[in-house]
């Protein structure tokens, strides 16, 4: 008898309630569950892209906040590096701003959707961040003082943080 009822499962037909099983993933009442594999992969995509997308703005938010040095030419990646050495310390807040934040919320929303290892999932996408920040810092160069913070500060340390924070917190047992 449990036999049969779990070939029915699997051929998709109706029993107790409403359920669909396919190759990777189960509908079952109005809810999706997925593949662990595929909600991971999931979680890397999304961490990715919503850590880009916050980054990206306040990279472009910054210089309306915090108005540029006379003379600065944001057009080309070699007026940037060339205009480097006219930014005073306050001009480096929205570049530090945005890799920290940048980085926190990809890593929180990557910890969110991931189905395990929800904090070694957003260390990775404090580790992909890291790797663009530091390419970052090879193209464009800038002071000593930024480029280590940056590098320390920003990116492992928030990607932990994010992975914390999205775990939320654990009931007290007595």
């Amino acid at each position: 008898m449990q036999d049969r009822r779990h070939e029915h499962q699997l051929a998709g037909q109706k029993d107790e309630g409403l359920q669909f099983q396919s190759y990777n993933h189960t509908f079952k009442e109005a809810g999706l569950i997925m593949n662990p594999i595929a909600k991971n992969v999931l979680a890397v995509i999304s961490g990715v892209v919503v850590g880009g997308l916050v980054n990206m703005g306040l990279i472009n938010i910054g210089p309306l906040v915090v108005s540029l040095p006379e003379g600065v030419d944001l057009s080309t990646m070699e007026n940037l590096r060339d205009s480097m050495k006219l930014f005073t310390p306050v001009n480096f807040l929205f570049p530090f701003l945005a890799h920290a934040l940048g980085t926190l919320s990809g890593a929180f929303v990557a910890a969110k959707v991931a189905a395990s290892h929800q904090v070694k999932f957003a260390i990775g996408i404090g580790v992909f961040f890291l790797i663009g920040g530091a390419t970052m810092v090879s193209m464009l160069g800038g002071p000593m003082w930024f480029n280590v913070s940056d590098l320390l500060l920003a990116y492992i340390p928030m990607g932990y943080l994010g992975g914390i924070l999205a775990r939320g917190k654990r009931p007290q047992t007595a």
